[in-house]
């Protein structure tokens, strides 16, 4: 079985870390997958959580693609509620004009945040709702046959930016499939939906002039390390930070310089069930280890590509974890 092999960059935010610091790593990660043969890095926008820096998600992808070369750049995704498309358009179409051939558009219809947080992006609580007619809008917008009569994207008319829908349920499956375009499943953080998901996306998909068949993405957490013993005490600090990220707040505690043994305490109050349930697919180990994860995954999924995460606790780790992911399948990419 073979597949593409692509990253998804958060732009986390460690301990004693800066934004400045945090996007100096997205660089030299996207600059390590184009020379490792990775497909594609995606940067997902989420907003008000203090360990994630890539809100400002076409911003951070200019960055990178003027810091790089061949290699696609890309939102995964977008939360297109929180917008007009029409800013969409002309934000990856200036991508787009910049970068040719080299830009993809991920979209989602979560807030990226809590109930506060939309509020402060002014985001109306019914705007996800109109998802599928905004994404069509969207898609008239960059393919130059606009559905507002007089309205262009300028940039973005006729740039056919590629659209991916994302989802963690079965509504983004059957969306997708109804527009014929690629999905890509959340599997890397919540993984209950995927075997259904998968199912109804590949079952209802119509073809359309983006697409002619179904293109299944599908997330995965990778911890690659020299040894074993030393991935899985990564994946006890990445236990911390996800048990800090959801529950923190509730005891008073957010960032990334909460300490260990409070982490611990939030993990022993309960969060760990959840944690663990949000990393139930999660390649960890030496690189023969982890690829028999990748192969085991690939079985379940049939993923057409993988788009992996590497929350690995420093730069130096998540470098080291995508260059032995790449040797390791390195006779299953496509």
């Amino acid at each position: 079985m073979h597949a593409r092999f692509s990253i998804l960059d958060l732009a986390p935010l460690r301990r004693g870390e800066t934004a400045t610091d945090s996007f100096a790593a997205s660089v030299a990660l996207a600059q390590r997958a184009e020379e490792l043969g990775y497909e594609r890095v995606w940067y997902a926008e989420h907003h008000n959580i203090p360990t994630i820096a890539s809100s400002a998600t076409s911003v951070l992808i200019a960055h990178v693609g003027a810091h790089t070369s061949t290699i696609r750049l890309g939102a995964g995704g977008v939360m297109l509620p929180n917008h007009a498309p029409l800013l969409i358009a002309e934000q990856f179409g200036t991508l787009a004009a910049l970068y040719p051939g080299r830009i993809d558009l991920g979209l989602g219809r979560a807030p990226g945040g809590d109930q506060n947080t939309m509020r402060a992006l002014r985001r109306d609580p019914h705007s996800a709702d109109t998802f599928p007619q905004d994404v069509l809008e969207l898609q008239g917008y960059l393919t130059g046959t606009t559905l507002i009569p007089g309205v262009d994207a300028i940039p973005g008319k006729g740039s056919n930016v590629p659209l991916y829908i994302l989802g963690s349920s079965l509504f983004g499956a059957q969306l997708a499939a109804a527009l014929g375009l690629p999905y890509a499943f959340a599997s890397h953080f919540a993984p209950a939906a995927l075997q259904p998901a998968l199912a109804a996306y590949r079952a209802e998909f119509q073809p359309s002039e983006q697409l002619e068949h179904p293109y299944v993405i599908a997330g995965l957490n990778v911890l690659a390390a020299d040894t074993t013993a030393a991935a899985e005490s990564q994946l006890e600090t990445v236990r911390r930070a996800r048990a800090v990220g959801r529950f923190g707040r509730q005891f008073g505690l957010s960032g990334p310089d909460v300490s260990d043994a409070a982490a611990d305490e939030i993990l022993a109050a309960g969060a760990a069930a959840h944690v663990d349930e949000t990393l139930t697919y999660i390649a960890v180990g030496e690189p023969n280890r982890v690829r028999t994860s990748i192969e085991d995954f690939l079985q379940l999924t049939k993923a057409d590509e993988l788009i992996t995460v590497h929350p690995a606790p420093t730069a130096e780790d998540r470098l080291r974890s995508i260059g032995l992911l790449a040797k390791a399948v390195q006779s299953i990419i496509t």
